[in-house]
């Protein structure tokens, strides 16, 4: 292979996906346009949106609606609901997807690898064995097998039964 085109890659690479100035998990919850926004759940004090640019097919982040990047004084209801929320999210995941694990974090500051530092979120990442290839090591791309519209369509049902 001598090429591998993902397109859909370029607004991250340029930047241009970024609202001007503007916190887009802010800015998703507020849209009310939860399909386009990739908005999968909204519970009262966080919410559950795929990552547009993600590790493998399912990856999505719990997010609070509350601007902030401080994990150590997060209010106490709001800590609780994001943890609640991202095992609500392992559950619907495992219904949809059937991973053999998880990787769950959280990158507190820009030198820990937050690519947006003053809003913490929780990535959940499923993994099966196997799923790392040639492709991330020799070619630096990952290779996913469906669509962010196709991982929406097939855990939107989940979240609304949860």
């Amino acid at each position: 292979m001598e090429r591998l085109w993902t397109p859909w890659r370029r607004e991250f690479v340029e930047g241009s996906d970024k609202r001007a100035g503007e916190c887009f998990l802010c800015a998703i919850p507020g849209e009310h346009d939860d399909r386009r926004n990739l908005l999968l759940l909204r519970a009262e004090r966080v919410f559950v949106v795929l990552n547009r640019y993600p590790y493998n097919s399912g990856h999505l982040m719990v997010a609070p609606y509350a601007h902030t990047g401080d994990l150590a004084n997060l209010e106490a209801p709001t800590a609780d609901e994001l943890m609640h929320v991202t095992q609500q999210s392992l559950d619907v995941l495992q219904q949809g997807y059937q991973p053999d694990g998880f990787n769950i974090g959280m990158n507190l500051g820009r030198v820990a690898g937050a690519g947006l530092p003053d809003h913490l979120h929780v990535h959940v990442v499923p993994r099966w064995g196997g799923d790392t290839n040639f492709m991330p090591v020799v070619a630096d791309t990952k290779v996913l097998p469906e669509s962010l519209d196709q991982t929406y369509d097939r855990l939107e049902p989940f979240f609304k039964r949860s």
